[in-house]
């Protein structure tokens, strides 16, 4: 019995010849193109739209954190900004932080509810 298993094995292989290694990296390269063009480039559109963002927060404009909170900018440096969240309260926070640029001090987002 053993000595039939490698006949059978050398003779069941259909008969056909091996695939060629480039044929098989086919549906690779597809698959690969397929996660770029949907999911790592729209990631790195977005990523480049936020830095933009950032960079531009101002003085004066007021912003949405992650956490729901809303505040004015009063004072921008490079890494950090100083907000105003309520009278005579200052809050230093990281650029990073910030969600939306909701504009100047008078305008209301559309789509946050308002009190």
């Amino acid at each position: 019995m053993m000595d039939i298993l490698p006949i059978l094995a050398m003779a069941g292989g259909g008969g056909g010849q091996e695939p060629s290694p480039i044929g098989m990296m086919g549906p690779i390269v597809i698959m690969v193109a397929i996660f770029y063009f949907l999911l790592i480039r729209p990631q790195q559109r977005r990523e480049k739209e936020r830095r933009a963002l950032l960079a531009a927060v101002k003085s004066g404009d007021k912003v949405l954190f992650g956490g729901g909170m809303i505040g004015v900018v009063t004072n921008a440096s490079e890494k950090t900004l100083t907000i105003k969240i309520a009278d005579k309260v200052k809050v230093d926070v990281i650029r990073g932080a910030v969600t939306q640029v909701i504009g100047k001090e008078d305008d209301v987002p559309v789509d946050l509810p308002q009190r």
